[in-house]
């Protein structure tokens, strides 16, 4: 194993920095994306395998060579903090907050500010309503590094507000090597038992059997009754069939058999009982290569898969800011997760002048919900003695298949004389590249259970007994399905010119988006209008919704297709862009990057009735304003502008940096229609506005970097930027029971910020502090939103953007041992406080409260082959809080986590 001290280190970055400078983008070393020389090659070996404070060091090295803002979370940072997932690996980066362990905000932007792309390229979503790329689905295991780009670049879709996350691949290793690891942990909330109810049989690994489908016959029934099941419905069918009955009692007899019949169908196997979890399991494996053929050819590969499960139990309390101990809500919910995933990489290359590469990665992310949740409010409050309880079953398997392909060719001194000299006309310095990307989410939700019952309660609200609710809606049961499938291909040429004391590079390229998303909904009800025993609804839920129970003719029971007709839609996307770019460095000191992208997007979603039959009612809306109102277009110019300086400041290695551009976020799918319907996840009423418009951003930056020979570094950014027509939610009038909002464009908002942040080791306070480093960042930041006239009655119509928080703290503290067998790192973070809702009529705001992250991570080295690591999160057991007006109205506690895991690695 190497050693190298702290005075070798910044020579190590600098030449990292300066390998990545001048290698051609090929094939990816073991923990890089790029190819670089021999003597760049064994100094990544050497910050490999001397594990000391490499890791925080490469997050700076890449970013010397852009152009733009950017800064790089690499896989061994990932590593060392122990982050499962790219959502909760990206909090460690400045300017970034995670919200709903799921959503990035990017310097106080929502997520529909901030884009993700894999590798580059555009991928689709499996969020039931936006857009936007939950990042929870992605797992660290297939991540080489992690871009935010937060300044903009013409490359990049013009869609641009807080920055671009890029996700990037492991790519193919430079010789044979494979990998296994195995690990178990717990949570500290989920302890003893767990809720749960009958599944199906393949559970385990994340996708129903069947169990949860929706029957045959209910689709069949469906058809055969036009999409209405209720009983007058059937009847009127049954007659319009020809079938004959002697009197208007037996049609209705007849219809009731029938309806009840069908009710038979529904999976209601729904018992919720307590029983004990399993821990934590976690497999990784993985394996890959790259062969020789002659002094020309590489073919290479690397594949992979993963598999991970776990329990989790969360108590949430939600309390109304007005009435906080009359009105409260608290919801256990039991949650068994499966997240698997595989990826396949097969790269050709020639000559180091042409290559080929492919990457295949599929994803799953399945959470199997049961929750218990009992609340009150204005209709029964807890002096009542009386109260409500709700029982939901929910089985969310969220699915990503993706393919991409990438090319790089150069005609070089192999390629010309592969033709005999009939490319020799060709610059040997033009490079192009092109890619092509197909790649479809998928998330269904089979069997969705939610059913009402009535319960007495204590003086404390603490519940005596319960009995499912009368009435129309016992139970729900809704089966969701969705699929978006991007399509995204493109390509880029580049032109280096080198004069006596500058040099210029000629870019340009096209790219076109194409998307489209389908989303059908279908929800049934099944009620007990009356039953002959009321004490039989006091029962489980198999019991009440068994088939004697409701084949009894002494029981009314109906059923009936629920919801409105526009739950459903489908939408699509297309965009084409050509975009251009001048790079002029002069005397290796100043360096000016010019360009502008055009793109032209279109955009139509559509409210679809799957039951649609007839001409009054069809599927898709025939109205010709309605069908204007549900179609978006626009093309436009965006311009990027940076300056950057390079010098020796203060420091061996100094770059200053401005950027200015204008970008635009544009109206997602559903909201530019004229439609209400109620979001699937958070049950709240979404109205939508034809009106809303594309917001355009001016973006200005100023960052300065040093990197100092000892390996330190400092970094200092500043920003600002000016959004006209904010695209936000404001809440619409709306009774206690029931939350709406619609989304309109606010009249204008601007975010001004300043990023500090750096890496200093440890070695002045003495030789035993050698062996610690201290990496940090810091960011504040000023938000202002005025709502302008489109805005419902809002309590502040001047305030901070919603999920902006006035600064986010990150700190490392990291131990590389002296022998190289044991580093440990233990990392904070912690946002201030965020706007969570915007009141209105007079109604406070809600602000989400500081959440302090503290997280320890160890690993022992025992050989150079073997890593044992050992994970803490959230060490000090913090709370997920929500203030308004004093009162904390909603709180939940996630608790402490442990995990221990042992990988080979050869």
């Amino acid at each position: 194993m190497v050693k190298i001290d702290k005075f070798q280190r910044a020579p190590l970055v600098l030449a990292v920095a300066a390998a990545s400078t001048i290698a051609p983008p090929v094939f990816a070393q073991v923990e890089t994306n790029s190819v670089s020389s021999p003597q760049s090659q064994q100094i990544e070996e050497v910050m490999v395998q001397g594990r000391l404070r490499d890791s925080a060091e490469m997050l700076v090295s890449e970013r010397l060579d852009e152009e733009v803002v950017m800064d790089i979370l690499g896989s061994e940072m990932i590593g060392r903090v122990g982050d499962s997932t790219v959502a909760a690996a990206l909090r460690r980066v400045s300017g970034l907050s995670l919200v709903s362990d799921k959503f990035v905000y990017v310097r106080g932007l929502g997520e529909r500010y901030s884009s993700t792309t894999l590798n580059g390229a555009t991928v689709p979503s499996p969020d039931l309503t936006r857009n936007v790329i939950p990042l929870d689905i992605f797992p660290t295991s297939v991540v080489d590094s992690l871009a935010v780009q937060k300044s903009y670049s013409v490359d990049q879709a013009a869609t641009f507000g807080g920055g671009n996350v890029d996700i990037r691949t492991k790519g193919i290793p430079d010789q044979l090597i494979y990998s296994i690891e195995m690990g178990s942990g717990f949570n500290s909330e989920t302890s003893g038992g767990v809720l749960s109810y009958e599944g199906g049989d393949d559970d385990a690994f994340g996708t129903d059997d069947g169990t949860r489908a929706m029957p045959a016959e209910l689709q069949a029934a469906l058809q055969r009754f036009k999409g209405s099941l209720g009983i007058n419905d059937i009847r009127n069918t049954l007659l319009a069939e020809g079938n004959e009955y002697a009197t208007p009692q037996e049609e209705i007899a007849a219809a009731e058999a029938l309806n009840r019949g069908l009710a038979l169908n529904l999976n209601r196997d729904i018992a919720i009982e307590e029983e004990s979890s399993d821990p934590d399991y976690d497999f990784k494996g993985s394996v890959g290569n790259r062969f020789y053929f002659g002094d020309d050819w590489e073919l290479g590969f690397l594949a992979g898969g993963s598999y991970k499960s776990k329990w989790r139990e969360e108590e949430t309390l939600k309390r109304s800011y007005g009435f906080p101990d009359e009105r409260t809500d608290t919801r256990n919910k039991s949650t068994y997760s499966v997240d698997i995933s595989g990826n396949l990489n097969l790269g050709l290359r020639y000559a180091g002048e042409h290559e080929i590469t492919t990457t295949s990665l599929y994803l799953r992310n399945t959470d199997d919900e049961t929750a218990i949740r009992d609340y009150f409010n204005e209709n029964r409050q807890i002096s009542d003695g009386r109260g409500f309880r709700e029982y939901t079953i929910k089985y969310e398997e969220r699915d990503l298949l993706l393919h991409q392909v990438k090319g790089s060719h150069s005609v070089g001194p192999a390629t010309k004389a592969l033709f005999g000299g009939l490319l020799d006309w060709v610059p040997e310095e033009l490079v192009l590249d092109w890619h092509y990307s197909d790649s479809t989410a998928a998330t269904d939700i089979p069997n969705e259970v939610s059913v009402n019952a009535d319960t007495l309660t204590d003086a404390n609200g603490e519940v005596e007994s319960s009995s499912v609710s009368v009435g129309g809606n016992s139970a729900g049961f809704r089966f969701t399905d969705l699929e978006d499938e991007v399509i995204n291909y493109g390509w880029a040429a580049t032109l280096p010119l080198e004069f006596s004391y500058s040099t210029l590079e000629l870019s340009g390229g096209f790219a076109r988006t194409e998307k489209g998303r389908t989303y059908r909904e279908t929800q049934f009800r099944l009620g007990a209008l009356g039953v002959a025993e009321p004490g039989s609804l006091g029962g489980t839920l198999e019991q009440v919704f068994g088939d004697e129970q409701i084949t009894d003719p002494d029981n009314d029971y109906v059923f009936d297709r629920a919801g409105a007709d526009n739950q459903s839609y489908v939408a699509a996307t297309l965009t084409d862009a050509v975009f251009g770019k001048v790079d002029w460095t002069l005397n290796e000191t100043w360096r000016v990057s010019a360009g502008a992208r055009w793109e032209d997007y279109n955009q139509v979603a559509l409210d679809w009735n799957p039951y649609g039959y007839t001409i009054d009612d069809p599927q898709i809306p025939m109205d010709q304003e309605v069908l204007e109102n549900s179609t978006f277009a626009e093309d436009a110019v965006y311009p990027a502008l940076s300056l950057t300086y390079m010098g020796s400041l203060w420091a061996e290695t100094f770059q200053l940096r401005f950027g200015a551009s204008k970008t635009a976020v544009r109206p997602d799918l559903r909201e530019i229609t004229d439609a209400i319907y109620i979001d699937p996840i958070t049950d709240e009423q979404i109205k939508g506005n034809p009106d809303a418009r594309p917001s355009e951003i001016s973006n200005f930056d100023i960052r300065a970097e040093w990197f100092f020979s000892n390996g330190d570094n400092l970094t200092v950014s500043t920003y600002y930027k000016d959004i006209a027509d904010p695209i936000e939610f404001f809440e619409l009038a709306s009774s206690d029971t029931n939350v709406a909002r619609e989304i309109i464009n606010a009249e204008s908002g601007k975010i001004t910020g300043l990023e500090i942040e750096g890496l200093k080791v440890l070695g002045f306070l003495g030789e035993t502090m050698d062996s610690f480093f201290l990496q940090g960042n810091l960011t504040v930041q000023d938000s202002e939103l005025v709502a302008g006239s489109e805005a419902d009655a809002p309590t502040n119509p001047v305030r901070e953007m919603t999920g902006a928080s006035e600064y986010v703290v990150n700190m490392l503290v990291g131990f590389d041992s002296p022998d190289g067998n044991h580093s440990a790192t233990l990392g904070y973070n912690v946002f201030g406080e965020r706007l969570y809702l915007a009141g209105r009529n007079g109604a406070p705001d809600a602000f989400e409260q500081p959440f302090h992250s503290l997280d320890l991570t160890y690993s022992w080295y025992p050989t150079s082959e073997m890593t044992i690591k050992a994970k803490l999160q959230n060490l000090l057991d913090e709370s997920i809080e929500i203030e308004r007006s004093d009162v904390i109205v909603f709180e939940e506690k996630p608790g402490s986590s442990f995990a221990l895991s042992a990988q080979y690695k050869f």
